[in-house]
């Protein structure tokens, strides 16, 4: 009976332990919801550079300039169907992208393929990738990090939710 009790309780301490750690790298990392806090209707406020001029950056994510994407609408589906929208500017035309996304908020990774007409996601290799380095109900921050001049830098974006 003493053996029994001293198992259930080496258990229960090691599960403790791991709560406690798991919860602690989620608080450090800025990171304060799963995958459901990521569904929703987001509007991109702000792209901005980090470590990067301004000439170093020509296109992101296939599009013509990093610029088209200030204010772009995304909408992203719990099932991981999705799409963003470029608003129409003096220097990009309107674009609405289809995508599917997946995020791993634990692993701090946040992925999307374009998918065209007649593609099925499952087909498409080819992607996008960001690190999710906020989330919360109100605001999601990812980096999309980028070598330049031996170091890493970032194209970082700044969403928050959309007014409906």
């Amino acid at each position: 009976m003493k053996r029994l009790f001293i198992a259930i309780a080496i258990a229960c301490s090691t599960l403790l332990m791991l709560q406690s750690c798991s919860s602690t790298k989620n608080a450090a990392s800025g990171i304060n919801g799963g995958r459901g806090t990521i569904t929703g209707t987001w509007v991109l406020n702000n792209v901005a550079l980090e470590g990067l001029p301004d000439q170093a950056v020509q296109g992101l994510f296939g599009e013509k300039s990093y610029k088209c994407f200030q204010g772009s609408t995304w909408k992203l589906t719990n099932s991981g169907n999705g799409s963003y929208t470029l608003p129409a500017s003096s220097t990009c035309g309107a674009v609405m992208q289809t995508i599917f996304w997946s995020a791993t908020p634990a692993d701090e990774t946040f992925q999307f393929k374009k998918i065209y007409e007649g593609d099925k996601a499952k087909n498409v290799t080819e992607g996008y990738r960001l690190v999710l380095t906020q989330l919360s109900k109100g605001n999601m921050v990812m980096k999309s990090p980028i070598e330049f001049g031996g170091k890493t830098a970032n194209i970082v974006l700044t969403f928050s939710p959309a007014v409906n």
